[in-house]
C-alpha cells in the first residue's frame, strides 16, 4: 500500500490566492489532485495545509482524517512533507509495515493525469527501486514516489535543500518514467504561468 501526500501548505504569495483553490478547467487544483490519486494501491491519503488551512477546508469537502496541518509551514515545503510522514500509520518508522512508500504531489503541479500516477506506481512496484520520478524531454518533474525506507532520510534532509537531497543521495535507486505530459515540469505558482497554460489549453 502507498500513501498519497498532497502538499498545499504554502502562502501562495506570488499567485495572490491559495493555489489549492485556483480553478483550472472547471475545478480547483487540489480537487483535481484528489481525483487522480484515487488508485487501488493507494490506501492512505494526506493533504497538508498551512497558511490557508481554514479557507481551503471551508471551500473543499476534505475528509478530516486526511488533513494534516503544518503549523511550521513558513519553514518551507519539506516541513510539510515532514508533517505528512509523522501523520502516517506508524509514522516514520513504517519501513514497509503500513505503507510501502508515498506518492508526493505538489499543489502547484496539478496538470498531471491518473494515467501518469498509475505508470509511476507500476514502475515503482515492478523495478523495486526506492524512488520513481517522471521525466518530460529529459527533465525530471512531479509527482515523485519515495519508498518508506527513505522516510528517515527525508526527515533528516536540510530544509533549504529539501527532498532533492535524498534524490541526489540515491542516484542508482531511481527509476525514471518517461511521459509526454508536460504538466510534470510545469510549476503554476503565479498568474503569469497559469495564463500561459490556459492559452495553450
Amino acid at each position: 500500500m502507498l500513501a498519497a501526500v498532497i502538499l498545499a501548505g504554502g502562502e501562495s504569495r506570488r499567485m495572490g490566492a491559495p493555489k489549492a483553490l485556483v480553478p483550472f478547467q472547471g475545478r480547483p487544483f487540489l480537487e483535481h489532485l484528489l481525483q487522480i490519486t484515487r488508485h487501488p494501491r493507494i490506501g492512505v491519503r494526506r493533504v497538508v495545509l498551512g497558511a490557508h488551512a481554514v479557507a481551503i477546508s471551508h471551500r473543499l469537502p476534505l475528509e478530516p482524517h486526511e488533513v494534516v496541518i503544518n503549523e511550521e509551514w513558513e519553514k518551507g515545503q519539506l516541513s510539510s512533507l515532514h508533517a505528512a510522514i509523522h501523520s502516517l500509520p506508524c509514522g516514520p518508522e513504517c519501513a514497509g509495515k503500513a505503507t510501502r512508500g508515498m506518492l508526493v504531489c505538489l499543489v502547484d503541479h496539478p496538470l498531471v493525469s491518473a494515467e501518469l500516477v498509475d505508470a509511476l506506481i507500476r514502475a515503482f512496484y515492478t523495478t523495486r527501486k526506492l524512488i520513481a520520478v517522471p521525466t518530460y524531454r529529459g527533465k525530471r518533474g512531479h509527482p515523485v514516489i519515495f519508498s518508506s525506507q527513505l522516510y528517515e532520510e527525508l526527515l533528516a534532509a536540510p530544509l533549504e535543500v529539501g527532498a532533492r537531497a535524498v534524490l541526489w543521495a540515491h542516484k542508482a535507486d531511481v527509476v525514471e518514467v518517461h511521459t509526454e505530459e508536460e504538466g510534470v515540469v510545469l510549476n503554476l505558482n503565479d498568474p503569469e504561468a497559469l495564463s500561459k497554460v490556459t492559452e495553450i489549453s
